[in-house]
């Protein structure tokens, strides 16, 4: 199941993704976690130290080599140089599983070992002074699209990814890429700002969202979200210990985090799972292809010097039964 956690800025996102994260392996799940954000603090709310976050390769550095693998043998990308963010993979393409060993993984993702097991944790990389003026943030998520594009994920295995603060994933076709999106939203209208939005821009999109009603201390800011967002609204989080432990650098055994707060995480895990039964393939792929032909027309041919819309294989779907590598 490929899962998104967005919200406002401050909203305990990235808390509530690590926290996810953690009760997936505890539960024995393979999981892919992959940061996204312009604020790269993932890494640190899974245990790593500043260095070893900082050490995280940044996914963005290697583009060329993740374009050279996905295009395989598809005789329809005459070379990796002509692949964009949303090119669509198709006969030939190769394409990755959350199981697997793939040279994407070994460049890009790193081992970190939890006290309930381990994740592949993977990095857009943060936005550098070399950035300022000259670039905006979507570059750097471009290759998680890429591989999201081209991932085969079945039921019982994880992909988590920590996204961009506010509605930003919209200037991409990466908020189509998930089957659930749960969204972190304080007890404020500042907080839920951020659901209207998602909730108006999602509409046409099939885009499954969920609330996560974080730092909710009383029945008032319980009723304050439930008159906001409605039957949207999944589950609450409430003040934790261990989370106040875990973001001073020594969090507790996960077992030891609060009981009602491990049966919000469930009913999480639930809802992503309960998703997986409304899964569209078809309609995935022609999402992709949508916003293919859409970044095509508005920059991609002209950045590439090619027709991208030819990278389109009208007879290709993306599915369960295809194998991670397709022939040549």
């Amino acid at each position: 199941m490929k899962i998104a956690f967005v919200g406002k800025g401050g909203s305990g996102k990235t808390t509530l993704s690590s926290l996810f994260i953690r009760h997936l392996a505890a539960n024995e799940a393979p999981v892919v976690a992959v940061d996204a954000d312009i604020n790269q603090h993932l890494g640190a709310a899974l245990g790593l130290s500043e260095a070893e976050a900082a050490a995280l390769p940044a996914m963005g550095a290697h583009l060329p080599l993740i374009k050279e693998y996905l295009r395989g043998s598809n005789p329809r990308i005459v070379s990796a140089d002509t692949m964009i963010k949303t090119t669509p993979p198709g006969e030939g393409s190769r394409l990755m599983r959350v199981r697997e060993d793939n040279p994407v993984y070994e460049a890009c993702a790193r081992l970190v070992r939890l006290d309930e097991g381990d994740v592949r944790l993977m990095a857009t990389g943060p936005f550098t002074e070399s950035d300022l003026g000259v670039s905006c943030y979507h570059s750097k998520v471009g290759a998680v699209e890429l591989c999201l594009n081209h991932l085969v994920d079945g039921a019982d295995e994880y992909v988590v990814v920590d996204m961009t603060a506010g509605s930003d994933s919209f200037a991409s076709g990466l908020f189509t890429r998930f089957d659930m999106t749960f969204l972190v939203a304080e007890p404020t209208r500042k907080g839920v700002s951020v659901y209207r939005q998602y909730k108006e821009y999602a509409r046409d999109f099939g885009v499954a969202l969920k609330v996560v009603g974080n730092k909710v201390q009383g029945r008032d800011d319980l009723d304050f979200l439930r008159e906001e967002v409605g039957e949207d609204l999944l589950v609450t989080v409430g003040h934790s210990d261990w989370v106040r432990a875990m973001e001073k650098g020594h969090p507790p055994r996960f077992e030891l985090l609060e009981a009602e707060n491990r049966m919000s995480l469930q009913a999480l895990q639930d809802a992503a799972d309960d998703s997986y039964a409304h899964r569209d393939w078809d309609r995935y792929t022609r999402q992709m292809v949508h916003f293919h032909l859409r970044n095509a027309e508005s920059w991609g041919n002209a950045k590439t010097g090619a027709d991208l819309a030819s990278q389109v294989d009208p007879g290709f779907v993306l599915s369960e039964g295809l194998s991670a590598v397709q022939p040549a």
